[in-house]
């Protein structure tokens, strides 16, 4: 796999996204693309497997380029590459052009559920009523069903717990041996396993560094830290410079559950027995995939239908219109998404509040410089990387200034100077006395900024407890 001095630049922006970069991958190389959120990581992947040009029309230019003839693709968004409703559906399709006799199939078929631990009591599951996390799943089964000889890997478990990413990896570790493997993954800890070769980009999209993993983790520290990528240390480096101070809700009840249910086609996904959050607290909300979790946000906003006691400040929460007390954050940035511009997404809630347009013009600008989208203003939300519509879904949700925040996995996709600058911008949220239910898997932020934790299993609300190490100098 080969690209000599590519060119390319997206429609409606005079930024060259490359400048005549030129890479070389060989035959059972596993790569790394490491580099902050929005640096063209994922665009590259759609260059080198040909998705760019031959499906999304961008204007690009190449010297030359050798592309593999037989590989997978794993999307950054799950839901993008799906074909077929079900779930036995769309592997069986990528087995039938891979003319697999059909009576074969279904031996197949759970064989590569269980190796990305994608446990169903039934394979002939709708897609659309799976987590992202079971998505993402399907994805990488749905990829390892082709037997390609290369296979692309963007960020295939952003959304997964701690157990299934694990599984994952070591999934991919087991099937890709006489691979090659092209990853972009934020998440390290067991990706460097599998790759040997790490290829670092600045923000502009530039290689700054290129060679063994343990070369460039080793000799090029600094430039991890100053690029602002993850790195095995990033976490510790990050919390002995900024510990999160502990902050202390006022301890007045702003949300009440009792025999709280939220149905999905009449049928009950989530059912909570007692359930209080208090104004100023930072609730983590965790669990497997398919637990439930992001139902139950679903359910307090109202988006599914609910039964039972849901108080908000004392009072009964009826009908189905989004409570006011409330923002939500989806776990897909793209569907929040309602207008053609970065600016105008951010600036969507202030002008329907009737602000003066100088006002608007200010509050936004300030916003889109501290999410880092500032140059992207101009830009439709869909041309941006999975990060920066993360951050954008952020950004505007936030401009609503409401007193409960609910956050779908807000984190994940970032970089992690990004990361860290979103959780110090909650926690002001959180002093300033809002109430924060963020969905996460990540067990640094439960551990180090969450002052309350939820577990959910099986659509229940099986663990909670205050969390005594968060905000505290220890680490």
């Amino acid at each position: 796999m080969h690209i000599e001095n590519l060119r390319l630049t997206f429609s409606g922006s005079e930024k060259l996204m490359f400048k005549d970069i030129s890479l070389s991958i060989e035959d059972g190389e596993k790569v790394l693309l490491l580099g902050p959120s929005g640096c063209g990581k994922s665009t590259l992947l759609q260059v080198l497997s040909g998705v760019i040009p031959h499906s999304i029309d961008v204007p690009m230019k190449a010297d030359s380029i050798e592309r593999p003839e037989s590989f997978g693709y794993v999307f950054q968004d799950p839901d993008a590459q799906f074909c077929m409703p079900y779930v036995d559906e769309e592997i069986a399709f990528v087995l039938e052009n891979n003319q697999i006799p059909r009576d074969e199939m279904r031996e197949i078929i759970k064989d590569l559920l269980e190796k990305v631990n994608l446990s169903l009591t039934d394979s002939h599951t709708k897609i659309s009523t799976l987590s992202g996390g079971m998505k993402q799943k399907l994805a990488i089964a749905s990829a390892l069903a082709l037997h390609p000889h290369t296979l692309f890997l963007d960020e295939p478990t952003a959304m997964l717990d701690e157990e299934s990413t694990k599984s994952v990896w070591e999934t991919v570790k087991t099937t890709c041996k006489d691979k090659t493997l092209l990853i972009v993954e934020h998440k390290l800890s067991h990706v460097l396993e599998i790759i040997d070769r790490i290829i670092l980009f600045d923000a502009n999209g530039r290689v700054v560094a290129d060679g063994p993993k343990a070369h460039i983790l080793s000799n090029f520290k600094e430039t991890l830290k100053i690029v602002g990528v993850w790195y095995p240390e990033a976490w510790n480096d990050y919390l002995s410079s900024h510990p999160p101070e502990k902050v202390a809700p006022s301890g007045k009840t702003n949300l009440k559950l009792e025999n709280f249910k939220g149905y999905i086609q009449k049928e009950v996904k989530i059912h909570l027995q007692n359930a209080v959050s208090l104004k100023g607290e930072w609730i983590a909300i965790t669990g497997k995939n398919g637990a439930g979790k992001s139902t139950l946000l679903h359910s307090l906003m109202k988006f599914i239908q609910t039964t039972g006691t849901y108080e908000l400040y004392g009072s009964q929460v009826k009908g189905k219109n989004v409570p006011e007390e409330c923002t939500f954050v989806f776990q897909n940035p793209e569907f929040q998404f309602v207008t053609n511009s970065v600016f105008d997404e951010v600036a969507y809630t202030y002008r329907r509040g009737k602000v003066d347009e100088g006002r608007v013009e200010e509050k936004v600008h300030a916003l889109l410089k501290r999410f880092k989208l500032d140059p992207y203003k101009h830009h439709h939300p869909y041309h941006l990387s999975m990060g920066q519509k993360r951050r954008l879904s952020v950004a505007a949700s936030l401009v609503r200034n409401k007193d409960i925040l609910l956050l779908d996995e807000p984190t994940f996709g970032q970089d992690s100077q990004n990361t860290f600058t979103l959780l110090e911008m909650l926690q002001d949220y959180q002093k300033e006395g809002s109430t924060i239910l963020m969905v996460t898997h990540d067990e640094k932020i439960i551990t180090h900024f969450a002052s309350r934790v939820w577990v959910i299993e099986n659509g229940r609300l099986t663990q909670d407890f205050f969390n005594e190490i968060a905000g505290s100098k220890a680490i």
